[in-house]
C-alpha cells in the first residue's frame, strides 16, 4: 500500500512540475494582450484589467473560464477559445511576474 502511495505521490509531484508555465514563452504569448491589457500587463485605461502582480492561478482560472464561457465577455471569449492549457500557464507565469499594483503596507 505504501509502494501504491508514494509512486501516485510522485506522479502528482511530476504532473503538477509539467504543467508549470514558463514566464519566457509566456512573454512571447503576451504580444496580442498588450493592445488592451498594456505593456507588461499594466493597463492605461480603466476598463481593461491589469494583469501584472495578478496570481498565476487567477489568471489561468479566468481564462480557462473565458474559454468555457462561464466568465462572459465577447473580446475575452475569442482571445481565450484558441488557448491550450500549457498557453494559459505560461502567461500565467509572465504576468504574475510582473511589477503591477502595489497595495500599501498597513502602519
Amino acid at each position: 500500500m505504501k509502494a501504491v502511495l508514494f509512486t501516485f505521490g510522485i506522479m502528482l509531484v511530476l504532473n503538477v512540475a509539467q504543467a508549470a508555465g514558463d514566464p519566457a514563452v509566456g512573454e512571447k504569448k503576451s504580444k496580442p494582450c498588450a493592445s488592451c491589457h498594456g505593456p507588461e500587463g499594466r493597463s492605461m485605461a480603466p476598463n481593461f484589467p491589469t494583469l501584472a502582480g495578478q496570481y498565476e492561478d487567477y489568471i489561468v482560472q479566468a481564462l480557462q473560464d473565458y474559454r468555457s464561457g462561464a466568465r462572459e465577455n465577447p473580446i475575452m471569449q475569442g482571445m481565450a477559445a484558441p488557448l491550450s492549457e500549457q498557453d494559459m500557464e505560461d502567461l500565467a507565469a509572465y504576468y504574475s511576474q510582473q511589477k503591477g499594483l502595489v497595495t500599501p503596507a498597513l502602519e
